[in-house]
């Protein structure tokens, strides 16, 4: 009897065991994230930015997100075969930096797995998505409201340059939000009693030729769209218009940093952080097509004083008043 018992015994907490040591065994599930970015990835700041943010939620690298990184290097042509091998890889959801160009790619290539973009002025006109509200597909993400940010730097440079006449910009014909951008510009203009001289470039091949063309239109200043070959060759492209006394508006930080006169636009880290969110929720279960897309909430202008003052340009207290950083 007592064998008979202990084999019971046995018996039975092997049955009320076995279930809990399944469960503790249990993997658990690791979230696959693409990252597919225009710009150079030495120090990618905003891939770093956007880490940071889902390391801020909880996630581990390795526990439960991994990433799959690939960089364009500056090299539009190359974001559709980055994206699609995205896409063979199998991750979970793909998060498109930079605007239009690498977010109109991962939508091409994943027509079911979720994108996240992040700075795209206009995804309704672009058909990224049904509406802001409710993108109605696989995509939603963060506007960079560039239109109304290349509007508002038209009436910076004539608050600072009141004599202004007309004004130089310069634009990438392949960057496709851009003419939406260039149309709201045109309209402000004559608001502003402005004349815009559109100046195409697409390669730094360009660049040269491009300011040569400006410089023979005499302009009072120069507006850069926002695109990942302007601010890639920020050095470069400061360095031609210091040359050519331009004053130079942009939307990136690095524009006045490297001897630009100002930038106005989104801050382009909050940009990637809100985006994680994003791309947080959809890894756990939300679905792209019912989470609006946000507009951005942090605009940031930046000065540079000595530039200013190699041009022989007072800016106004008014704008002063408004800005994030100057450079002294």
């Amino acid at each position: 009897m007592n064998n008979r018992r202990k084999l019971l015994v046995v018996l039975g907490s092997g049955v009320l065991s076995a279930p809990f040591t399944s469960f503790a065994q249990q993997p658990t599930k690791i979230g696959r994230i693409g990252y597919l970015s225009p710009y150079p990835s030495a120090n990618d700041q905003r891939f770093e930015a956007f880490k940071q943010q889902l390391r801020d939620f909880g996630h581990v690298e390795g526990k439960t997100i991994a990433f799959e990184y690939r960089s364009s290097e500056a090299k539009n042509e190359r974001l559709p075969a980055l994206a699609a091998e995205l896409v063979r890889r199998n991750v979970d959801v793909i998060m498109a930096d930079g605007g239009t160009t690498p977010a109109n790619a991962a939508r091409n290539a994943a027509r079911t797995i979720p994108v996240v973009f992040a700075g795209v002025a206009d995804p309704v006109g672009l058909g990224l998505v049904t509406s802001l509200a409710r993108p109605g597909g696989n995509v939603t993400g963060i506007s960079n409201q560039q239109r109304e940010t290349a509007v508002k730097s038209l009436e910076f440079l004539k608050e600072i340059v009141p004599s202004a006449k007309r004004v130089a910009v310069l634009s990438n014909p392949a960057n496709s939000s851009l003419p939406f951008v260039l149309a709201d510009m045109q309209a402000a203009a004559r608001k502003l009693r402005l004349e815009i001289i559109v100046v195409n470039v697409g390669t730094p091949a360009e660049f040269d030729k491009a300011f040569a063309e400006i410089a023979q239109e005499r302009p009072a200043g120069l507006v850069l769209l926002a695109d990942p070959l302007f601010s890639t060759e920020a050095v470069r492209l400061m360095t031609l218009a210091a040359k050519h006394r331009l004053p130079t508006i942009g939307r990136n930080n690095n524009i006045p940093e490297g001897g630009g006169l100002m930038s106005y636009g989104a801050n382009p880290l909050d940009l990637v952080r809100r985006a994680a969110i994003l791309v947080d929720k959809i890894l756990k279960g939300a679905n792209p097509a019912d989470l609006p897309v946000e507009q951005p909430i942090k605009f940031d202008l930046v000065l540079n004083k000595r530039t200013a003052k190699d041009l022989g340009i007072k800016i106004p207290n008014s704008v002063l008043a408004q800005a994030t950083k100057v450079i002294e």
